[in-house]
C-alpha cells in the first residue's frame, strides 16, 4: 500500500501532530507499506526512516494563514507524485492543512480515498485561549498565535468542516473532539467518523531501570541538578522528602502554567523541599519567571527551554509526579507519556483528559483552580503507596491500549475499509 500523509508538522517539528505522524509512518513502513509524507519546509533535517519518504513544500510564515498556503502547495505536489507512483490512500492531518470542500472532492475522485485525522478543532482552541485569558494566564495579544486563533478560528473552521463532510472517513483523537466536530460543524448531517486515541512511544517513555548503571547516573544527575536529591529520591523511593514535579508542553497561555505556579505556595507549605521543573519552548518564560519571583517561589522553580527525546524521557522517569493543567486539548499526549514512564499524572477533570486518566492512574482537579490543584498534588505526595499502584496501573494501561503499534493496526484497517469501498 502506498500511503500519502499530509501533515503540517513533522520532525524536527516535534509537536503533537509531528510526533504521532513520525511514529505512525515508521510503524506502517515496518509492516511493509510505503509512506510519503508531504510537510512544511524546515531548516532542520527530517529523521530518516526506511520506506518513509519526506517531501517538503513552501508555506506562508504567518499564524493561521500558513495552513492554507501549505495545503495549496501540498496538493500540487500530491498530484505530481501520484502520476509517478500512484497513492492508494491519503491521510490528511487536520487542522494544520486547510483544504476546501472542492479540493477534498478532487482528491477523492482523482487520486485516492481520504482519511482525515481530527487533532482537535480551531473553535476548541479558541475556547481554550479565552478560558486561559479569563483565568489570568496571559493576555491574548501577547502571543501572535493566540491572537490569530481568537480572531480567525471561525473563518478557518470551514476547512475543518470541509474535511469532515468530504472525506471517506474522519478519525477523531478523542470522543470529546468528535463531539465538537459533530455539534459545531455538522449538526444533523451525516458523515462517516470514528475515534482512535493516539498512543505514545512506550519504548522511549518507559519505567526506570535501576539495574542500568548509566541510567541510574543520569537519574542522580537530574535530581542533583534540581536540588531534589535526598537518599530516597536518588534510589527512586516514593517516600522521598524532596519530590520532583514535572510539567511539559509549550509555554503558552492555554497550557495553564500560571495556574500551576499559583498552586506552588500551597504545595510548598506542605512539601517545603518540593521542586517544579517545567520543560517547553514559548513566549511565556519571562512572564512565568516573573510570576515565580512575585510568589516568592523562585528557588523552587526551574524552566528548561527544550532537550532531546532521550533526556526528556529520563526526566519523566526521574519525576515523582507529572502535572498537566491545560485549558484545551484535542487529546493530550503528555499524560500518556507520564503513565508509560510509570509516573503518576495530575490533570484537569475534563474531557478529553478524563478519557485517559482516572483516579486509578493519577489525580484530577478542577480546571483553573490552583487551590484544588495544590490539594491534589499534596494528597498524592503524602500517599506513596497509592503512587506506586498508580505507576504500575498507568504503564499497564498504556501497553494495553495506547501504543503506536495499536495505532498502526487500527489505521491499516481503516485505510483498507475505505479503499475497498472506493473500489465497489
Amino acid at each position: 500500500m502506498h500511503i500519502a500523509m499530509i501533515a503540517g508538522e513533522y520532525p524536527p517539528r516535534w509537536g503533537g501532530i509531528g510526533s504521532v505522524v513520525y511514529h505512525l509512518a515508521g510503524h506502517l513502513a515496518s509492516f511493509g507499506h510505503q509512506v510519503t509524507i508531504i510537510t512544511r519546509s524546515h531548516e532542520g533535517r527530517a529523521p530518516i526512516q526506511s520506506s518513509v519518504k519526506v517531501v517538503e513544500v513552501p508555506w506562508l510564515k504567518l499564524p493561521m494563514k500558513f495552513t492554507r498556503s501549505y495545503a495549496k502547495h501540498a496538493l500540487r505536489v500530491l498530484k505530481k507524485l501520484h502520476k509517478i507512483e500512484p497513492f492508494d490512500v491519503i491521510h490528511v492531518h487536520l487542522p494544520l492543512a486547510s483544504f476546501t470542500a472542492k479540493e477534498f472532492q478532487y482528491m477523492e475522485q482523482n487520486i485516492a480515498p481520504v482519511c482525515s485525522s481530527l487533532h482537535g478543532s480551531w473553535l476548541g482552541e479558541k475556547q481554550g485561549v479565552i478560558r486561559a485569558a479569563k483565568a489570568g494566564e496571559s493576555a491574548t495579544w501577547r502571543n501572535p498565535n493566540d491572537l490569530a486563533i481568537r480572531l480567525t478560528a471561525k473563518w478557518y473552521s470551514k476547512y475543518e468542516k470541509a474535511g469532515l463532510l468530504n472525506s471517506s472517513i474522519s478519525i477523531a483523537n478523542s470522543k470529546a473532539t468528535l463531539q465538537e466536530f459533530a455539534e459545531w460543524y455538522a449538526p444533523g448531517q451525516e458523515f462517516n467518523a470514528d475515534v482512535v486515541l493516539w498512543g505514545c512511544d512506550h519504548k522511549v517513555f518507559r519505567p526506570a531501570n535501576i539495574d542500568d548503571e548509566e541510567e541510574q547516573l543520569a537519574h542522580e544527575s537530574i535530581r542533583h541538578k534540581y536540588r531534589c536529591d535526598d537518599e530516597k529520591a536518588l534510589s527512586h523511593d516514593t517516600g522521598t522528602d524532596t519530590p520532583m514535579l514535572l510539567a511539559v508542553g509549550r509555554l503558552v497561555a492555554r497550557k495553564g502554567y500560571m495556574t500551576l505556579l499559583r498552586a506552588m505556595p500551597q504545595i510548598l507549605a506542605e512539601n517545603p523541599a518540593a521542586k517544579l521543573v517545567i520543560i517547553g519552548r514559548g513566549h511565556m518564560k519571562k512572564k512565568l519567571l516573573k510570576e515565580a519571583q512575585k510568589l516568592a517561589i523562585s528557588d523552587s522553580i526551574f524552566i528548561e527551554s527544550g532537550m532531546s527525546f532521550d533526556d526528556l524521557a529520563q526526566h519523566f522517569r526521574s519525576a515523582d509526579l507529572v502535572i498537566y493543567p491545560s485549558y484545551y486539548e484535542g487529546q493530550g499526549l503528555i499524560p500518556l507519556e507520564a503513565m508509560s514512564s510509570s509516573t503518576p499524572v495530575i490533570t484537569v477533570d475534563m474531557a478529553p483528559l478524563t478519557e485517559m486518566v482516572d483516579e486509578k492512574v493519577g489525580g484530577l482537579f478542577k480546571m483553573g483552580d490552583s487551590r484544588d490543584l495544590a490539594s491534589q498534588v499534596s494528597k498524592l505526595l503524602s500517599d506513596s503507596e497509592s503512587r506506586e499502584s498508580m505507576a504500575k496501573l498507568g504503564r499497564k494501561l498504556v501497553l494495553s491500549r495506547y501504543t503506536y503499534e495499536h495505532n498502526a493496526n487500527d489505521f491499516l484497517e481503516i485505510y483498507q475499509s475505505i479503499i475497498n469501498k472506493a473500489r465497489q
